[in-house]
């Protein structure tokens, strides 16, 4: 960016899982790239320094899912809120699925989204084109157009196609395109009505259960289209241990399929349902601990090679009613980082595995030179302190949407700066 100031960032944990550098070292920026890791360039005189001591600084986070609402449906969130909750959250670049309203299939449409990103400046949203016209299952889009306009990949958000002919032409279409398809893993008819994972806790709180094998369905079927055509899939939000097995041994063939998973099934299980938190009415459903670990077990053993934070903030009337009737979603944005944490705090992996997922994992799903910090690389990045103790509360999240089972909850794991194309974006 030409009015990106010259910055020298000093003495943090420089952690670049690009270049498996992980030591305590200056960085350098000018002109909205990274200029020089280490020693200063001679002469290089920076306009500000900032004193990143006992901090984390790595590249900017890449969310494969967020939405933002806008434009559309501004009574959930905007563009501009979310964008203040993404930087707040050290996410720099964001994909935001088709269903907005209008939907993302068309060029004028994604470009509006770039534009208002833009001018609000605050994080790089990507849209996600929609696979189908109105994502209605039916007609394909002008899929080539929509790469054109800026679209990184193409969607059907969480209205899979149920016409398996319909999906095997839009397979073949991307394919000709060298464009990545985003997926749901959820077969409509077997998913049809139901908010809770289909096993005893749904059967004793008397909801309408969504089996495993709507997912698993939907993965046989998908799988097997992706080795058919040669088109590149990504399974987005995975939430069952056959799920992940399944794309463990497809891949193993050579298919060309990729999946994440989202934070919070990595922690909640259908147990937290007991309350009829509505904050845990969530498409994918929550599902039992033994799946919740095998997520785990999958993102460690790079079968599953990115989180996300599956972003959907709503307005508090969204989320009132019974629990059938509640929207399904939860804002995420804001947990992202101490969630990320907590894994490595337990074990799953150490930090640089953890930043790997959110930053050069996604970005190579995207397949956008993103999430790295080498000389002439953008100057997207996250200062965090992993040891920073805090606990949300209405007065102080940022995202419009307040619909969180993790509110008032103490959480480790915050924030310091965040910058974009080498503006700071976000300063706690």
């Amino acid at each position: 960016m030409l009015n990106a100031p010259r910055l020298s960032i000093r003495h943090g944990r420089l952690i670049d899982p690009a270049s498996g550098h992980d030591a305590v070292a200056d960085i350098h920026l000018a002109e909205g790239r990274v200029l020089a890791i280490g020693a200063a360039p001679s002469g290089f005189q920076p306009d500000r320094t900032l004193d990143a001591r006992g901090q984390v600084v790595c590249p900017g986070f890449v969310d494969l899912c967020a939405r933002v609402r806008e434009p559309g449906l501004e009574q959930k969130a905007t563009i501009a809120s979310e964008g203040r909750a993404a930087a707040a959250s050290g996410v720099t670049t964001l994909c935001c699925p088709p269903d907005t309203r209008p939907v993302i299939d068309n060029p004028a449409v994604a470009r509006l989204i770039h534009q208002i990103s833009k001018r609000h400046g605050l994080t790089r949203v990507l849209p996600i084109g929609a696979m189908t016209v109105g994502l209605e299952g039916q007609s394909i889009t002008e899929m080539a157009a929509l790469k054109l306009a800026g679209c990184p990949a193409l969607g059907q958000a969480d209205r899979p196609i149920r016409d398996t002919q319909v999906q095997r032409r839009a397979l073949e279409y991307a394919a000709t395109f060298g464009l990545t398809l985003f997926l749901l893993p959820l077969d409509p008819e077997l998913s049809a009505g139901g908010c809770a994972h289909e096993g005893v806790v749904s059967t004793r709180l008397g909801l309408p259960g969504i089996p495993e094998a709507a997912e698993t369905v939907a993965v046989a079927r998908d799988l097997a289209l992706a080795e058919q055509t040669g088109a590149r899939i990504h399974f987005r939000g995975l939430s069952t241990a056959r799920g992940v097995e399944m794309l463990a041994e497809a891949r193993a063939r050579g298919v060309r399929a990729s999946g994440d998973v989202a934070l919070h099934q990595l922690f909640l299980s259908e147990h937290d349902l007991e309350r009829f938190d509505a904050n845990c009415h969530l498409v994918p459903p929550l599902r039992t601990p033994a799946d919740r670990d095998a997520l785990r077990a999958a993102l460690a053993e790079g079968v599953l090679t990115a989180v996300c934070s599956d972003h959907q903030p709503h307005d508090p009337d969204a989320k009132l009613g019974p629990f059938p009737e509640t929207a399904p979603g939860l804002s995420g944005l804001e947990t992202v980082l101490p969630l990320a944490l907590r894994l490595v705090e337990e074990g799953v992996f150490d930090l640089m595995g953890m930043i790997e997922r959110l930053t050069v994992g996604p970005a190579a799903i995207l397949e956008r030179d993103l999430g790295r910090l080498a000389p002439g690389a953008a100057a997207d990045l996250c200062v965090f302190d992993p040891e920073a103790l805090w606990t949300p509360s209405p007065a102080t999240w940022i995202s419009q949407g307040h619909n969180t089972p993790f509110m008032g909850h103490e959480l480790r794991g915050r924030v310091s700066w965040t910058l974009l194309g080498g503006r700071i974006v976000f300063e706690r």
